[in-house]
This record gives structure tokens, sequence and C-alpha cells, in this order.
């Protein structure tokens, strides 16, 4: 059971996503002082669904039937934003590697701790957003995957392929 102090803080950053839902996480985790992790996992249910990390792989596996994506990898100093698709997976030392002509991931196996699912609007339209946020241990993003970036509203084909990926990997709250 979370201290009162945990509850006070998920409190804060609940208020401060619901002042501004389309907000960037990233940029509300900094404006809070907390990892990025804990915006997500502060977010309702429809919002973001918490999947088995575990299986993280098996997920990055399983987006080579999706198709093109945007995939975006970001740290203290860059954010680096990218659309390919996802295949051509192989192992070296402690990387998964994915390598296609589009994408050029080398993905440090250790140091992915969890993954969401996450439904949220836009920062740039407030049009709904479909995609899969991984984390390493101290709560920063390692990288997301987005089905749908904003711009329309998400086809049917691709909402049918995230609530899929949903159902196969969530574990739930």
């Amino acid at each position: 059971m979370p201290t009162a102090t945990a509850t006070d803080r998920r409190s804060e950053i609940r208020a401060a996503r619901e002042a501004d839902r389309s907000a960037m996480t990233v940029v509300l985790a900094r404006k809070l002082g907390v990892p990025e992790v804990e915006v997500i996992r502060a977010m309702p249910p429809e919002a973001a669904i918490e999947l088995d990390g575990g299986r993280w792989e098996e997920l990055v596996r399983a987006f080579e039937l999706l198709g093109d994506v945007h995939v975006v990898a970001s740290n203290g100093s860059v954010t680096l934003e990218c659309f390919g698709s996802f295949g051509s997976f192989s192992t070296w030392g402690d990387y998964f590697n994915v390598q296609t002509k589009s994408l050029d991931m080398h993905i440090r196996t250790t140091t992915i701790a969890g993954a969401f699912a996450v439904r949220k609007p836009s920062h740039m339209d407030n049009v709904p957003t479909l995609s899969f946020q991984f984390f390493n241990h101290q709560g920063d993003s390692a990288f997301k995957v987005f089905l749908t970036f904003g711009g329309k509203q998400p086809s049917a084909e691709k909402q049918q392929q995230f609530d899929d990926l949903v159902a196969r990997f969530g574990i739930g709250r």
C-alpha cells in the first residue's frame, strides 16, 4: 500500500495531467521532478495499461506486423524521431537489434524494466495517439513506438492492432 506521501505525489501528478491531458509526459515529469514512468502510472486505466515487462522482446518482435510506425528515443540532450518498420531481429552481446532499411535500433536488454500501452491526445493537435512505451530501471523512457501520432483519428485497423497487443501483453493494474 502506498504511503501518504506517495499517494499525495500521485494525486499531484494526476491533477497536473488533468490540467492538460495532451501535455508531453516527459515534459510533465520534468516539471514535477519525477521519473516519467510515474506520470504514466498515474494515468487512468483507460489511458495507460501496464504490460508484462518481462515479455518486452516478444512485444517488440510483434511490432513487425504493424508496418511503419513512429519511433521516439530521447535522453537529456536529444530526442530522435524516425518512421520505419520493425524486423530483421538479432542479438549480439547484451543488445537486441532491429535492423531494417528504415529502422536501426540497438536495445540494451538489461536496461528495459517495464512497458505500457498509452492512449493520449497528441501534444500537437489533441488527436488521440496510440503508443507502446518502454522504460528503464530509473523510470526514464527508453523508447516509444507510436502506431498513431496525431493528425487524424486512429484507423479501425490501427486501433484493433493496438487492442490485440494490449490483450496479449497487458497485466492490468
